[in-house]
């Protein structure tokens, strides 16, 4: 291990890391955005909607998301429309687009967590809320979507772990995360071993974190349903 070398480039590792934080919060916050209405209609059973949302999901979990990011970020510009767009200023840029490809990809796999989750809840708590007159939209606003979010939270605690892996495919579009500041140590002072598994440490770091707060949402909010 080439200590002094990683020591002097611990604030670009940092500042990496920072930026890696970034990417994951954002993604994180709009995928679970857009997922909980998707995954709403992605339980409609025999519906068209369903069906359609399904196809989105299928697509964006069924390809690498390397591959996503670069049909992205590279793919749409060779179109001419998209260039002369309103949405170029945009799609030029490699932080909007690695975003645009981790919400999306993030949003896929969510959605479907959602709606597992739905369709897995037992029928008595539904049967429960008719009986004592609840309309749809209040039995679905008061029992079923909370129910489900509690159920879902340790299949969405390893969703967050890989969309946080995820990230790291930044560094390919010229973002400088975490990977890309490993990277440039690497190029800079040729130390490919200390250079990278310095950014391990601190996604194991970042890791642990992650796995403790969801391990206390667990605790906090799964807890109602446990066998008592």
């Amino acid at each position: 291990m080439n200590l002094d070398t990683i020591i002097e480039n611990l604030p670009l590792y940092l500042s990496g890391a920072w930026t890696t934080l970034q990417l994951l919060l954002v993604s994180l916050l709009l995928g679970l955005l857009f997922a909980v209405p998707l995954g709403v209609l992605r339980s409609l059973r025999g519906s068209w909607i369903s069906r359609a949302v399904w196809v989105y999901t299928y697509v964006f979990r069924g390809t690498p998301m390397l591959v996503q990011l670069f049909l992205v970020y590279y793919g749409l510009a060779q179109f001419e429309a998209v260039q002369q767009s309103v949405l170029w200023p945009f799609l030029s840029s490699a932080w909007f687009c690695a975003c645009l490809t981790f919400v999306l990809n993030t949003c896929a796999y969510t959605t479907e967590i959602i709606a597992g989750s739905i369709k897995a809840l037992p029928a008595g708590e539904i049967e429960a809320a008719k009986s004592i007159g609840m309309s749809r939209w209040v039995m679905f606003r008061r029992i079923v979507l909370p129910s489900a979010l509690r159920r879902s939270l340790p299949a969405y605690s390893n969703e967050a772990i890989f969309m946080l892996h995820g990230t790291s495919l930044a560094s390919i579009v010229t973002i400088l995360d975490l990977t890309g500041a490993a990277r440039q140590v690497n190029s800079t002072h040729y130390i490919p071993f200390s250079a990278f598994i310095t950014a391990a440490v601190f996604y194991f770091l970042m890791t642990l974190t992650l796995v403790g707060l969801f391990h206390k949402a667990e605790a906090r909010w799964l807890k109602p349903l446990m066998p008592r």
